[in-house]
């Protein structure tokens, strides 16, 4: 028979201590973020940044720098980044639905944001965090652009029903179909709907494993 683990209390208490003064002593984000802009090194860890990133460093912002100058800290604007506009055609933001600023970050230009993250055109439902607040890649949509920003025009998407087989495996269909005396006059093709449906078929009558 095992013997019965014994409750210790005092030692469950110091544990959770421990675990509150590692949480506490924990570095905040404006601790763990800081950067000192003439050597481009955070403080806290002596990292320095990637000299690629530099520039847009200098120029762009992070998305509490933008947030702390606007009532109630922005929440029910939108953002976008960079990156996104130059990689993207389609409207790429987030709408700032909640914040939770760190005050004691000097400007207050840290914290968590939530919002609803609307990407290549298609709007996510659910609110989530906003992850990459740290970057500086944020930019504000001016209220006055933010309709002409969200518009776009969806373009179709192109659907391709047949494939070419590769090589090896066209060689052999073209020599079978040989072998057989049949005339050759089409191109050997991969049927991609058929092979979808035949997969399902055969998903169901062999049933999903538990």
């Amino acid at each position: 028979m095992a013997r019965r683990k014994l409750y210790r209390p005092i030692a469950a208490m110091a544990k959770k201590v421990r675990e509150y003064q590692a949480l506490k002593e924990r570095p905040r984000d404006s601790q763990r973020f800081a950067l000192d802009y003439e050597t481009m090194r955070r403080p806290l860890t002596q990292k320095r940044l990637p000299v690629l990133a530099w520039e847009d460093v200098r120029r762009e912002h992070r998305l509490f720098s933008l947030l702390c100058r606007l009532p109630l800290f922005g929440v029910g604007r939108m953002v976008t980044r960079k990156s996104w506009l130059w990689a993207h055609d389609e409207p790429c933001y987030w709408v700032v639905t909640k914040v939770r600023a760190d005050y004691t970050a000097e400007g207050m230009d840290h914290g968590r944001a939530w919002g609803r993250l609307t990407f290549r055109g298609k709007t996510e439902e659910e609110e989530r965090e906003i992850d990459k607040v740290m970057y500086h890649d944020w930019r504000m949509v001016p209220k006055h652009e933010e309709v002409a920003f969200k518009k776009f025009t969806a373009v179709p998407q192109e659907t391709c029903q047949y494939l070419p087989f590769p090589p090896l495996l066209r060689a052999m269909i073209l020599a079978q179909r040989q072998k057989e005396g049949k005339e050759i006059t089409e191109e050997p093709m991969i049927d991609l709907q058929r092979a979808s449906h035949l997969k399902a078929a055969k998903k169901n009558t062999i049933g999903t494993p538990l």
